[in-house]
């Protein structure tokens, strides 16, 4: 009886030796590389008004795609309009008088600059797009009052996307820009884009508060910006994500 027992511990103890020699093992021959995570962002452009004015429409909505040079919004501007008719008026007027020879030429430059400065006035009416990208942001509505300078809305370049990774300075002294690096989407089964260095920050700082590195925070490190333009085409990558990009091995 007393061998019986001393068989099954001695088996019990060689089981969970080759249960922990197998799980080591896997650990040491299979481990993931570390990852540096980074958090994705892309360059915005914030559209304001130039002058006061009603909101007549606003032609787009949030993640609507846009290209340049489209209108997006229009204001009311009715005084606008009122002194720019009145002001070609002037100006048609002066010019005729000017050829008869009843108008000097000071007069006419004088209406001349007074219509062209209400021409500039009137196209700040309509807000086109500065670039071909995304509507991001919608801050106001149709009828809504606006002053100078108040933003409309936020248009970015989601295909023209980047990331700032932070790396110690062993492994960045293998860096250098133009170099290829993959990076890894951890909400869609580690999918991978490629992405390009772009720049190398030429000083250290110290490790952003909301980046984990594989050192304590408070180690110096250097920023590393990683564009995905051209590995972005469907616009899976968008700003506030999170990416993991892996470096290459020494």
């Amino acid at each position: 009886m007393t061998n019986q027992k001393g068989s099954k511990r001695i088996m019990l103890i060689a089981v969970s030796a080759v249960i922990i020699v197998a799980i080591a093992g896997k650990f040491l021959l299979f481990r993931s590389d570390f990852l540096y995570a980074g958090t994705l962002e892309a360059t915005k452009v914030d559209l304001s008004s130039r002058i006061s004015s009603a909101i007549r429409t606003v032609k787009v909505q949030e993640g609507e795609h846009v290209i340049e040079s489209q209108e997006l919004v229009v204001l009311s501007c009715e005084d606008i309009k009122l002194d720019d008719d009145l002001a070609n008026e002037n100006y048609q007027r002066n010019l005729r008088l000017y050829k008869y020879g009843t108008a000097t030429q000071e007069t006419l430059d004088q209406v001349r600059n007074k219509k062209e400065d209400s021409d500039v006035r009137l196209s700040w009416c309509s807000i086109q797009s500065p670039i071909k990208g995304t509507v991001l942001s919608r801050y106001h509505e149709p009828g809504e009052w606006v002053n100078t300078g108040t933003k409309l809305l936020t248009l970015a370049n989601i295909q023209d996307i980047w990331a700032y990774i932070y790396v110690p300075q062993p492994e960045v002294s293998n860096l250098h820009p133009g170099m290829t690096l993959n990076g890894y989407l951890p909400e869609l089964d580690n999918r991978e884009f490629i992405g390009k260095i772009i720049k190398i920050n030429d000083e250290a700082e110290f490790t952003p508060k909301n980046v984990q590195t594989r050192a304590e925070r408070t180690r110096l490190v250097f920023g590393v910006k990683i564009s995905f333009l051209g590995s972005n085409a469907e616009e899976i990558l968008k700003p506030g994500m999170t990416i993991e990009v892996k470096l290459p091995k020494e």
